[in-house]
């Protein structure tokens, strides 16, 4: 069992940043792949980011590609969203995700079933 902490939310302008953070606990080794998604009102959840724990490697959709970094601490725990140059379309709930075997990170073509471990969500408006 796993469970996950989202934090670093919050209003900002466009061309802002922001810095999300994911504090893990449990059974950390299903959360050996873990990823970032959002989900606007009205539209559905969609993964931005994903990180694959054993090696570090990251996965971005086009979207968010060069604008965003995802990335771990094993030490702390934590998985980080670092987003710059904001836009309003980014306005969503983010929630991070765990799994043991979200393999479908590594074509870059996850989703939502790709996961089973769900933290509670984080604001993000930009204005």
């Amino acid at each position: 069992h796993v469970q996950l902490v989202e934090s670093g939310g919050g209003s900002v302008q466009a061309g802002g940043s922001l810095t999300l953070s994911c504090v893990f606990s449990g059974d950390t080794y299903t959360s050996n792949y873990m990823s970032w998604f959002r989900q606007a009102p009205g539209k559905e959840r969609e993964g931005v980011a994903c990180i694959f724990g054993d090696t570090r490697l990251t996965y971005y959709k086009n979207s968010v590609k060069g604008r965003v970094t995802v990335s771990q601490d094993h030490a702390k725990n934590t998985m980080y969203l670092q987003m710059l140059s904001l836009k309003p379309e980014d306005t969503a709930m983010y929630y991070c995700a765990a799994d043991i075997g979200a393999w479908n990170c590594e074509g870059g073509n996850w989703s939502i079933a790709d996961f089973g471990y769900w933290g509670q969500g984080t604001q993000v408006t930009v204005s």
